[in-house]
């Protein structure tokens, strides 16, 4: 029979009674012949509330042990669901990640897969079994330990499956009934894609946009993986939702597919560090090494052999780049007269593959911010994506302006 994989995120499953609503979505896809691989998530604040017990008890904890403690949510929830299915008489059986097994790297609490070996479930579908529900988020070690894949992981867990078994599609159950052009809690206009290219969702999660996270889009782009993100509260048909696909799927699309943005970024600035070979390199490798995540980049034009060298992070990584940049500049490999960091700044980007195809879109970008009395700070652009940091009390005004002058309310 043919593979689907439904995913139900933490808001979907968070009570007995979502659990039996979830349920009831699996068994129509059961009846309409499918071998089902669901993939759950711990109920909603679960895994918060988990993290919170390892935290006091253990402040400076053991990863292993922490894996053991936050792997245990998704548990409760695979044996919840697959009780229910049946009592509703679908054949179904709960799988943790280490009887599957999810094979992973040892980096435990941000494990990545390595291999998902499909015999155990195979086996158990020629035996009878009709839903396979699999704890989300967990794997075991070479070692034979209990890891986990990072938050979010449930995504990435839901994508691997469907890869593995070559599932006719994945369908991730969450709160939004699908990607929209951007939040619409920030424009009314914002609509919700019906389709949406791999490569152009890769960039809107990266950017901000919260709807899958980033590694499930990279592993469902290189493996090929159909997405579609359905809202597990709304009735659906065939059509719902939005689906995440290869760009040859997408018949013809807007230059600009959505607008994105990231509420909490910081830009520092070293000032008057000296221009020569390597520099780069000693600025950023301590940064990478206190685990900063540098985003964009811009140098100032050299003058008499010093330039500024500017870049933006997380803002609560801001303590963390000072430190790594003031022991780089006493231990001698870095030189800079300050370290200028504005914590009052957000990215917003466009993001469209049909920026490839067309000219003209940072031009308009930036004549519509200038319009609108917004100054752009930084810019960086790629092949399909261009992004500048503001000041964070425009990020509203520049979403909303962008999402009009683009006509994204369009179909």
């Amino acid at each position: 029979m043919p593979v689907l994989v439904m995913k139900f995120g933490g808001t979907s499953v968070a009570t007995v009674d979502r659990i039996h609503r979830a349920a009831k979505r699996v068994g129509v896809e059961v009846a309409k012949g499918y071998d089902v691989i669901v993939i759950v998530s711990a109920m909603s604040g679960e895994t918060n509330k988990l993290v919170g017990f390892v935290n006091d008890t253990s402040p400076l904890y053991d990863a292993r042990e922490y894996d053991a403690v936050v792997s245990s949510g998704e548990n409760v929830t695979a044996g919840l669901m697959a009780l229910t299915l049946q009592e509703m008489d679908v054949p179904a059986r709960s799988w943790q990640g280490w009887q599957v097994p999810v094979k992973t790297t040892s980096a435990h609490s941000n494990a990545r897969i390595e291999d998902i070996p499909t015999d155990n479930i195979m086996a158990k579908f020629g035996e009878g079994m009709r839903v396979a529900v699999v704890a989300g988020f967990q794997g075991v070690s070479p070692e034979g330990r209990i890891t986990t894949l990072g938050r979010g992981g449930s995504d990435t867990t839901a994508v691997a499956f469907a890869a593995a078994f070559n599932a006719e599609r994945c369908d991730i159950y969450t709160d939004v009934d699908g990607v929209y052009t951007t939040d619409p809690r920030i424009t009314s206009k914002a609509r919700k894609l019906d389709k949406i290219a791999f490569e152009e969702m890769l960039e809107l999660a990266s950017l901000g946009a919260k709807v899958l996270q980033t590694r499930s889009v990279e592993l469902a782009m290189r493996f090929k993986v159909r997405l579609r993100v359905l809202s597990s509260f709304e009735e659906q048909s065939d059509e719902a939702g939005t689906l995440v696909c290869d760009e040859e799927e997408i018949m013809e699309s807007n230059v600009v597919a959505g607008v994105a943005y990231s509420r909490d970024e910081a830009k520092m600035t070293l000032i008057s560090v000296a221009d020569r070979p390597g520099i780069a390199a000693a600025i950023f490798m301590p940064l990478s090494e206190a685990g900063v995540n540098v985003d964009m980049i811009v140098q100032n034009i050299s003058e008499e052999g010093r330039t500024d060298m500017t870049f933006s992070c997380p803002v609560d990584q801001v303590k963390r780049a000072e430190k790594a940049m003031n022991a780089a500049k006493e231990s001698g490999s870095i030189n800079f007269h300050d370290l200028v960091a504005d914590e009052g700044v957000a990215k917003v980007s466009v993001v469209g593959i049909g920026m490839r195809s067309h000219t003209g879109v940072a031009a308009k970008m930036f004549e519509v911010l200038s319009k609108e009395g917004v100054n752009i700070k930084v810019i960086t652009t790629s092949e399909i994506k261009i992004s500048v940091l503001i000041d964070r009390k425009y990020m509203e005004l520049a979403v909303q302006a962008l999402h009009d002058a683009f006509e994204l309310e369009k179909a």
